[in-house]
């Protein structure tokens, strides 16, 4: 069976407004960086996401599926309230938040504007995945395959 996962990487998240509304960018997904884990180290390998089901990612307050998305992505068109990018670095968002409708919508924009949020996260399905050093104490395993990706 399939493991449901999260991880959080540090990495810039900004707020800006413009004529769409409050928006809110940042990279939850990072190719290449070696991230340590407590019992090993991980990396997720450039490509990791070329075949990975996108058609429904969530954005959520710290993983809280009892909570409403924020935004949400579907087949990560126009018409979303959250845009995906991929590119060599990882996967980026672009979220429109609905800070009038929604007051956690305006929270979250409001500590990503005061810089109090610094870093993002994602919950994922391994596809393929490799391991090396496995006669170490800080084992690698390398993630060449993200099966789906759920939410950020």
């Amino acid at each position: 069976m399939d493991r449901k996962e999260i991880r959080v990487f540090n990495f810039e998240v900004r707020a800006e407004e413009n004529e769409r509304g409050h928006m809110i960018s940042g990279r939850p997904i990072v190719f290449g960086q070696r991230t340590n884990l407590g019992y090993y180290d991980e990396v997720i390998e450039a490509g990791a996401l070329d075949a990975t089901d996108l058609k429904d990612v969530r954005m959520l307050v710290n993983h809280n599926i009892d909570m409403i998305p924020l935004a949400r992505s579907r087949n990560n068109n126009q018409n979303s309230t959250m845009q995906l990018m991929v590119n060599d670095e990882g996967m980026g968002i672009r979220v429109n938040l609905d800070t009038e409708g929604n007051p956690r919508a305006a929270e979250l924009y409001s500590a990503i504007k005061r810089g109090d949020i610094s870093g993002m996260s994602f919950a994922f399905i391994v596809g393929e995945e490799r391991w090396e050093d496995l006669d170490t104490e800080l084992p690698l395993r390398i993630i060449t395959r993200l099966a789906a990706i759920f939410e950020v």
